[in-house]
């Protein structure tokens, strides 16, 4: 008979404003992989940190391994043997790989010293797990956000632990990557370890969870076993509606070429030749880490080029800045949100008008009434969920932060705008809206890049998509009767037709 480790009764919890959960049921047995899904602002993440002692609850009863308990901090969490993985990354980023996997708990010598060639020889150990071949001793600030996303589940297995909570854990992994913590996962469920895995991807739910349990509105509508349970029946139960399409119409007139990519090569790419057309949907497919994004910062300003020229409008353009690039028309939506596209601490006003001070200002000082209708006739019209528009915006759902940075573009009005993962750590009912949002603009006449390592979310939006493998590009397909099977022989390497 399989026991419960943990369970949670009607517990409550609110906030200014919010009422985060209500009255929530939740079971979690022994040696089993429990998925947690819900649209965001479900209420997950708030389950989650009152399980690690981050919050706690109002009302309601926890047991754990048969015991009510109160978690007092993420301490008191460690010491039971609940360890978390969350969606924003924890890491210390200027220590290494094998100081922040065993940051708290490193192996001491015998006069009760770190022994650091310890250290690193038991890193190197958790890192072969994910067919990782890395220097242990690497500053983390060096490495990919993938990798990271891999230290800090290597982080949560290095200890003895009862509970691990994985909270997207697979945002930033490739198909191998998934496939090798699905590995990992097996494993741990065999030696009687429990785990809550939160995803949005249901594909993967579906592959690896034993049951699933579906959260809305700070309750649990359901739970059930993931072998009697599908896609559409999980859908409905989350956003309360069946999803008759995925994706919008695809029904861009598209015009003129607006921007011609010739001969780029960085550091990370090389060779790289494409066009892009108004009212478009340009995708770029392939591998993480295969050079798509290091592309598009170079033509942005960002990193630097070694050769190649950029044409918009058919003028050869010399962007050195970002400055340069939005002067000539050209946005760019960044594939980590937190780091690189929001300011946290401000609010979701100045995050959406940062880009556009000069149109918001006066002859000396900003014109806080032109700033305030500006930014909230952009929250109505992309439809950004928030008490007000003098909300802090790292209070904001993934999705809602997401459209945000889209507000921030629409107001710059460019004629090409990139996005890199756009609906990257997004429920499935924001999803679909920032892809009617993304095919609006397209029909408005805007030419959009999208990055995806989404091969369905490349082949419900492009109109065109092309390939990317080692940073070069395979090929470029024209988006009908083509299927993910022609998408990924390109993306692992095969070469096709190369764009003239």
């Amino acid at each position: 008979m399989t026991h419960l480790l943990l369970q949670v009764k009607e517990v409550s919890k609110s906030f200014p404003g919010t009422q985060a959960l209500d009255k929530v049921e939740f079971e979690l047995k022994e040696g089993e992989i429990h998925a947690l899904v819900g649209e965001n602002g479900a209420g997950k993440s708030t389950l989650m940190n009152i399980i690690m002692g981050v919050h706690q609850k109002d009302s309601g009863s926890i047991s754990y391994e048969g015991n009510l308990i109160n978690i007092e901090d993420p301490l008191h969490a460690n010491r039971l043997g609940i360890r978390a993985v969350f969606q924003e990354l924890s890491l210390a980023q200027h220590l290494s790989i094998a100081e922040n996997i065993y940051i708290n708990n490193q192996p001491l010598n015998a006069m009760g010293i770190i022994n650091k060639a310890k250290m690193h020889t038991e890193a190197s150990k958790l890192l072969e797990l994910f067919d990782i071949d890395i220097e242990p001793g690497t500053l983390v600030k060096d490495i990919s956000v993938a990798l990271r996303q891999i230290v800090e589940i290597a982080r949560a297995i290095s200890q003895e632990c009862k509970l691990i909570i994985l909270d997207e854990p697979t945002a930033s992994l490739t198909g191998h990557e998934i496939q090798k913590l699905f590995e990992i996962m097996t494993r741990l469920k065999e030696r009687g370890i429990s785990i809550i895995y939160i995803s949005h991807k249901l594909e993967e739910i579906l592959e690896i969870s034993d049951r699933v349990t579906v959260f809305k509105d700070g309750k649990n509508v359901s739970t059930m076993e993931t072998a009697d349970s599908d896609k559409e029946q999980i859908i409905k139960n989350m956003v309360g509606r069946e999803l008759q399409s995925l994706f919008p119409e695809r029904k861009s007139i598209v015009g003129q070429t607006v921007m011609d990519v010739k001969n780029l090569t960085g550091d990370c790419f090389s060779d790289v030749n494409f066009s892009v057309k108004a009212g478009e949907v340009l995708g770029f497919a392939g591998l993480t880490g295969a050079g798509r994004t290091e592309m598009f910062r170079a033509i942005f300003g960002i990193d630097r080029k070694l050769t190649g020229d950029v044409y918009i409008d058919g003028i050869k353009r010399n962007i050195k800045l970002p400055s340069d690039a939005v002067r000539y028309g050209l946005g760019y939506l960044p594939e980590d949100r937190k780091d690189l596209g929001l300011f946290l601490r401000d609010s979701l006003k100045n995050n959406i008008v940062v880009s556009s001070l000069e149109k918001v200002s006066g002859h000396i000082f900003m014109n806080r009434k032109l700033e305030q209708a500006e930014a909230s006739q952009q929250m109505a019209s992309l439809d950004i969920k928030a008490p007000t528009i003098n909300q802090q915006i790292s209070a904001l759902s993934g999705g809602n932060q997401q459209k945000a940075l889209l507000a921030r573009w629409l107001l710059v009005n460019p004629k090409i705008l990139v996005v890199d993962e756009p609906t990257r750590g997004v429920d499935v009912g924001a999803k679909a809206e920032i892809h009617k949002i993304l095919r609006k603009l397209a029909d408005d006449g805007i030419a959009i890049i999208m990055i995806s390592s989404e091969l369905l979310e490349v082949l419900g939006m492009s109109d065109r998509i092309i390939t990317v493998w080692q940073g070069k590009i395979t090929n470029c397909l024209i988006n009908d009767k083509i299927g993910e099977e022609d998408i990924a022989k390109y993306i692992y390497g095969e070469q096709g037709i190369p764009l003239s």
